[in-house]
C-alpha cells in the first residue's frame, strides 16, 4: 500500500508514505505501482488513536437501568449491582462490539478496557472481556485491567478472584484504594494490589482519588509504593480528582512523587465534568485533574473515553477527537503549545501509557497503524471532529468514512 500527499503529523509538506505487510516501509518519495493506493490529498496523518481508559463491560446499558437521578459516582455504582448480577458473557461481548466498532470507525486501534471483579458480578465480566479481545482482536488491540470496583478489603473474597482473574488472562491489576471503607484500608488495598500484580508479573492502572475530597491521599501513597517496589514506569493512575482540591503545596509535592514514581496519569473529563462537585452550590468543583501542572511536571498525561451510556455518563461515542475537544476545555488547554499537548495524549502519551510505543508512530519499521484525518492540523482535527477518511490497522484498511454535506443557497 501507498499514501500519496500525506501530511503527518508534526512534519511539514507533504510525502509518501509505502507500507510492507503491516509494517511502514519507506517514508518520502514512492515511485512504481502498489497494489492499493490511497491519494491523502494533503489531509493529516496521524498514527492510529489509542483510548486508554474505557469499561466496555459497563458500555450500553443506560437504556436498560433507572436513571442516576443524583449524577453522583456512588449513586452510579449502586445502580449497576443489579444489572451487573445478570451480567452474561454474550451479553458483554454484544454490548463491547458496538463500542469497537464506533471506536475503530473514529481512528482507534488500541484500548485499555477495565472489567469489575467483585462478589456481584464475580469473573463475568472478566470472561466477557477475554471474549471480546479474541473475537474482535482483528479490529482492536485489547488491554484488559482486573478492577476491583467494590473495593478488596470491604468486599470479602475479592483478593481471591483477583487473582483468578488474572488467572484467566487479565492484563494488568485493578485498584479503587480510595473507595474502601473505613478509608484507613485505602493503603493495605494498595498493597495487596502489588501483591497481586508482582505474583503475575504484570502491570498497574488504578482508579485513584475519584473525588471532590482533599482528605482523599491515596495518589502520594502510590506513588511511594511504586518507588519501593521498583515499578517505575509501569503504574497507571486515573481520574485523581481530589489532587485539583489539594492545597497547592501539598499537590506540588505530591506531583513531584508521581514524577519520580514515572507514574502514566489518566484523566476523564467527559465523565468527571458531570459526577464530580454534584453537591456543591456555586462554584462547582468539577473534578479535573491537575493537567497543565503535570505536564509542566514532565508527567506522563493522557486520557480516556471512560463510558459510554451507562449509569456514569449518558452520552459517549468511542470518538478521541471529541475527548480530546472536551478535554481541551476542561483543562483549559488552548494556546497552540498546549494543542498539540492535547493531540499527542491521545497518540504518543497515550502508546506510552499502555506500553506499545516501541512499535508505535510514523517511522520506518513502525506498526501501520494510522488514521487519515480529512484536516491539515491538530487544532482543526480536534477542532471540527472531521472524517476520519481511513482507518488503517495493520497495514489493512480499517475503515473508511465519508460525510455529503450540501448547502444549497
Amino acid at each position: 500500500m501507498v499514501i500519496r500527499n500525506a501530511h503527518i503529523v508534526g512534519e511539514r509538506g507533504l510525502t509518501d508514505i509505502g507500507i510492507e505487510g503491516s509494517k511502514i516501509a519507506k517514508i518520502g518519495k514512492i515511485r512504481g505501482k502498489a497494489r492499493k493506493v490511497i491519494d491523502a490529498e494533503g489531509m493529516l496523518v496521524s498514527p492510529a488513536f489509542i483510548d486508554p481508559h474505557i469499561h466496555l463491560d459497563k458500555c450500553m446499558i443506560g437504556d436498560d437501568i433507572r436513571p442516576n437521578v443524583s449524577g453522583t459516582l456512588q449513586e452510579a455504582i449502586e445502580i449497576i449491582w443489579e444489572k451487573k448480577r445478570k451480567y452474561t458473557v454474550a451479553d458483554i461481548v454484544k454490548r463491547a462490539d458496538k463500542v469497537i466498532e464506533l471506536a475503530a470507525l473514529n481512528g482507534t486501534t488500541r484500548m485499555r478496557t477495565h472489567a469489575d471483579v467483585d462478589t456481584i458480578g464475580g469473573l463475568t465480566p472478566i470472561r466477557g472481556l477475554l471474549a471480546a479481545r479474541e473475537r474482535f482482536k482483528n479490529i482492536m488491540d485489547i488491554q484488559v485491567v482486573a478492577f476491583p470496583q467494590e473495593g478488596i478489603l470491604q468486599d470479602p473474597g475479592t483478593e481471591e478472584l483477583m487473582r483468578k482473574a488474572m488467572g484467566l488472562g487479565a492484563d494488568l491489576v485493578g485498584g479503587m484504594p480510595h473507595h474502601e471503607r473505613p478509608y484507613s484500608e485505602a493503603r493495605p488495598h494498595i498493597d495487596i494490589c502489588f501483591e497481586i500484580a508482582k505474583e503475575f508479573g504484570a502491570n498497574i492502572d488504578m482508579h485513584v482519588d475519584e473525588t471532590d475530597d482533599p482528605n482523599s491521599r491515596s495518589l502520594e501513597y502510590l506513588a511511594e509504593k511504586t518507588i519501593k517496589e521498583g515499578y517505575q514506569g509501569r503504574v497507571t493512575a486515573g481520574h485523581t480528582c481530589a489532587l485539583a482540591a489539594y492545597p497547592d503545596d501539598y499537590a506540588r509535592e505530591v506531583i513531584r512523587k508521581v514524577k519520580l514514581a514515572d507514574i502514566n496519569m489518566i484523566t476523564n473529563p467527559v465523565t468527571n465534568l458531570v459526577i464530580q462537585g454534584r453537591g456543591d452550590k456555586q462554584p462547582i468543583r468539577r473534578g479535573i485533574t491537575r493537567v497543565k501542572e503535570l505536564l509542566a511536571a514532565g508527567v506522563n498525561v493522557t486520557f480516556g473515553q471512560d463510558c459510554v451510556n451507562d449509569a456514569f455518563y449518558p452520552f459517549g461515542k468511542a470518538d478521541m477527537l471529541e475527548v480530546a475537544n472536551i478535554s481541551a476545555h476542561a483543562a483549559q488547554l488552548t494556546t497552540p503549545e498546549e494543542i498539540e499537548a492535547v493531540f499527542k495524549m491521545t497518540t504518543t502519551n497515550a502508546a506510552r501509557t499502555l506500553g506499545v510505543l516501541d512499535d508505535y508512530g510514523i517511522a520506518v519499521g513502525k506498526r501501520a497503524d494510522l488514521v487519515i484525518i480529512d484536516a491539515t492540523s491538530p487544532k482543526d482535527a480536534i477542532r471540527i471532529q472531521p472524517d476520519r477518511r481511513w482507518v488503517i490497522k495493520g497495514g489493512k484498511i480499517l475503515a473508511e468514512n465519508v460525510s455529503r454535506k450540501t448547502l444549497k443557497r
